[in-house]
């Protein structure tokens, strides 16, 4: 009989976050080992508690979530979220303009397959996410790498992407903050790529998944907020932001090009009726959510614990021989850097999976993340910062005698 074969569709398909390493993990947990897992950015499993306003949302009207709701989201919902949205800057947009998921993961599948054709190229940053290269290849696209410089703070290279762009080019994606490197790109680099979108007439997608979890008094600057004339989708959510990954609860906003974009948009719309609805249950939480600003600016201040885990973990990364750091502005992610020279690496999986059968630490090596070159991976820094200091103090000492061998 012949043997059963994957779609061609997914050649290029991986995930790392949960591939090789994190299957070596947990048949290791199987066997009663003590694994630190940070790969995932998943504040539950931490000891983070989801916010009361958000418990108490979904306790009392839980009953509201007992049919299907329209296949863009309650209105409850998109009304909170097209007030939060404009609150940024979005021009001329209404909650018909909003679309509710089952997590950012769904949606980007949905809205690339809308758009791209066969052979379509789209602009991604490298670091990237995989969400976003998975979907496009799963489109029939071909994802084209733009760099960010870690010597000019992990920023993307606008000339680079000008490089890049060919005749098939037709989207551009920026991440904002950006997951892997936690970095937050100022208002006027975000200007300068728009005009490149601008010139080229290229849609843009703008992930800002984490765009409350920012630190040391920075802004975030939404996209679509610069640039009412162009298409842009943008992605939100609440999953990082409030505690409640397991929810599954994102969405979308599609502003500007109006008219234009008509055809798009109604492909979109064909895609969301085919799921019938977005999880209801998930959807009651979003007003209270987006009201409630203090649980979640609590963990981003001095004494919080998102900033003291962010500031030990740098700290003690910058001690080691061998590693640098560029310091994340935001998010629950910092990507550090390599002497491949220093410790003869030439394969970051085997690093990361030496490193979790030696001190039962598991790390993403930067191939995760469509990194070429094995001198990165990411770090998830959730567990309270105790647990930080020691995983890293364990990597140091891993590091002081480790040669790659062959």
């Amino acid at each position: 009989m012949n043997t059963i074969l994957r779609s061609d569709k997914l050649k290029h398909v991986h995930s790392d976050i949960r591939g090789p390493i994190y299957f070596e993990a947990l048949r290791m947990q199987r066997e009663g080992i003590d694994v630190l897992r940070l790969n995932t950015g998943n504040p539950g499993v931490f000891n983070f508690k989801m916010p009361d306003s958000v418990r108490e949302a979904l306790v009392n009207h839980v009953d509201e979530a007992v049919a299907y709701c329209d296949l863009k989201g309650m209105p409850d919902a998109r009304e909170a979220i097209c007030a939060y949205h404009k609150a940024k800057g979005f021009q001329n947009i209404t909650p018909d303009d909003i679309f509710i998921g089952n997590g950012v993961s769904e949606l980007v599948t949905m809205v690339l397959t809308a758009l791209l054709n066969f052979d379509d190229e789209i602009l991604i940053p490298a670091p990237d996410y995989s969400l976003w290269t998975n979907s496009a290849w799963m489109a029939g696209a071909k994802p084209v790498y733009y760099i960010c410089d870690e010597e000019s703070n992990w920023y993307p290279d606008p000339a680079d992407i000008r490089r890049k762009i060919t005749p098939k080019t037709k989207a551009l994606l920026l991440i904002n903050p950006n997951n892997p490197t936690g970095v937050l790109y100022p208002r006027e680099l975000l200007e300068e790529i728009l005009d490149i979108a601008r010139e080229h007439d290229l849609v843009v997608f703008s992930d800002e998944i984490y765009d409350r979890l920012v630190m040391d008094g920075k802004e975030h600057t939404s996209v679509a907020a610069l640039a009412p004339d162009l298409l842009v989708v943008t992605m939100n959510g609440l999953s990082k932001s409030h505690i409640i990954c397991g929810f599954r609860c994102g969405w979308m906003v599609i502003s500007g090009a109006r008219g234009r974009a008509d055809d798009f948009v109604n492909g979109v719309v064909s895609l969301a009726s085919m799921r019938l609805c977005a999880n209801a249950l998930t959807q009651l939480v979003i007003p209270a959510a987006l009201a409630d600003e203090a649980s979640t600016k609590a963990m981003l201040v001095p004494g919080g614990r998102l900033y003291e885990q962010r500031e030990v973990t740098v700290r003690e990364l910058r001690k080691i021989p061998g590693v640098s750091v560029v310091k994340n502005d935001a998010t629950f992610y910092i990507f550090p850097k390599l002497d491949v020279k220093r410790f003869h690496i030439t394969d970051d999986e085997k690093f990361a999976m030496d490193f979790l059968h030696e001190k039962h630490v598991m790390i993403v090596p930067g191939r995760g993340f469509g990194w070429a070159q094995p001198d990165h991976f990411r770090v998830v820094m959730l567990p309270e910062p105790e647990i930080l200091e020691k995983a890293v103090h364990d990597l140091g000492d891993f590091l002081a005698t480790y040669q790659q061998q062959a």
